[in-house]
């Protein structure tokens, strides 16, 4: 009796049956760009619809806020305020808050942000485009300059370490980064436009100079550059010493690492060593930081918009709070959220494309 002990025959039999390849769909799900989607689509709902039931937790209301500004402003009676805000107003603040979170949702959903409270016919996207470019402006070509400037302080301080600039940059670097961007924005006008008066804090407030009316010319980008200057000198000194900081953390490990040392006994430039080996994988840890940074900053200004008087989205965020205007409030702070999932996003994408291995999933699909 012969039996069959070929190899492969043996190999068949504890190979055991093939393995299923992964279907097109759970290859989907696994995918690294589909699960942050879903991650940063839950996050954004998460977030609005904590916005929607904090903005209802302030005291009072948008009608009770005009009905008490109208008796200690105009000194009008209760009864005559009140009838004023009927008409003026469509808001009912008795309506059930599940109606109105629905309605909020499928609104969102239709990319609809409803309708301002205080300013019946003027919908929050319209508002809220009329005050988003200034703050884009100012704060992304300050980021740039701020991240610029410390990125390079950051290398001369990681490889002349000890050295003056080295000290003097870490010195500066903490303490203005220890200082909240609107104190340091009240101590600029004290201090430069008050005590020393090097300030001109009245010419310099606003979006733009009076009577001066938008378009592509070198006086209207040279006049809002000037009126952009103390808000983007706030982000800047707040700033540009963290990234130095940090950049000469992230080059002082890449000059540790063997490749670096290897590079340097083949005898290549230092040039090329510091651009190729050393540059480019220092940035790597900065880029998520640099993203979240940016969207957060965007958040982050109304404390500096409303100091200097500068028409952006910190300072329409600061009024809607005022006279409670929810539509507006949740609008804002949606597209502050909104900033901060895309730029986390567009990290975590920039890293995957530069690092294989971040793209793969549980299941190793990449």
């Amino acid at each position: 009796m012969t039996t069959d002990a070929s190899p492969a025959h043996a190999a068949t039999e504890t190979a055991g049956p093939p393995r299923p390849r992964p279907s097109f769909v759970r290859g989907v799900l696994n995918s690294f760009i589909v699960r942050r989607l879903v991650r940063s689509a839950f996050v954004v709902w998460v977030v609005a619809t904590g916005v929607f039931l904090l903005v209802r937790l302030l005291p009072g209301n948008p009608v009770d806020v005009y009905i008490n500004q109208q008796i200690s402003l105009y000194g009008k009676t209760y009864e005559q305020a009140a009838a004023e805000a009927q008409v003026y107003f469509r808001f009912d603040p008795a309506s059930n808050i599940v109606q109105q979170y629905v309605e909020y949702l499928l609104g969102l959903l239709r990319g609809d942000m409803g309708s301002s409270i205080t300013t019946p016919g003027v919908s929050v996207a319209e508002k809220i485009a009329t005050y988003l470019p200034w703050t884009l402006y100012s704060v992304g070509l300050a980021l740039i300059i701020s991240i610029s400037i410390g990125l390079i302080l950051g290398m001369i301080m990681a490889y002349r370490r000890g050295g003056i600039i080295d000290n003097l940059v870490t010195v500066i670097g903490s303490t203005f980064h220890a200082i909240p961007n609107y104190l340091l924005a009240i101590l600029i006008v004290v201090v430069g436009a008050v005590q020393l008066g090097i300030i001109d804090y009245a010419r310099m407030r606003g979006n733009m100079s009076p009577g001066l009316e938008p378009e592509l010319s070198f006086r209207f980008l040279s006049d809002i550059g000037y009126h952009a200057t103390l808000p983007m000198l706030t982000y800047i000194l707040t700033t540009a010493g963290t990234w130095a900081l940090i950049m000469k953390s992230s080059t002082t490990q890449i000059l540790g690492e063997d490749y670096v040392t290897v590079a340097k006994a083949r005898g290549l430039k230092d040039v090329r060593i510091q651009s190729d080996y050393v540059g480019r994988n220092a940035l790597l840890p900065l880029i998520a930081q640099i993203a979240t940074q940016a969207g957060f900053v965007v958040g982050g200004a109304i404390f500096v918009e409303q100091t200097f008087s500068y028409e952006g989205i910190g300072l329409l965020l600061f009024e809607s709070i005022n006279t409670r205007d929810y539509p507006t409030i949740q609008g804002v702070l949606l597209v502050v959220t909104i900033t901060v999932v895309l730029a986390n996003l567009a990290a975590d994408l920039i890293n995957a494309a530069l690092d294989p291995r971040i793209r793969l999933g549980a299941g190793g699909a990449a």
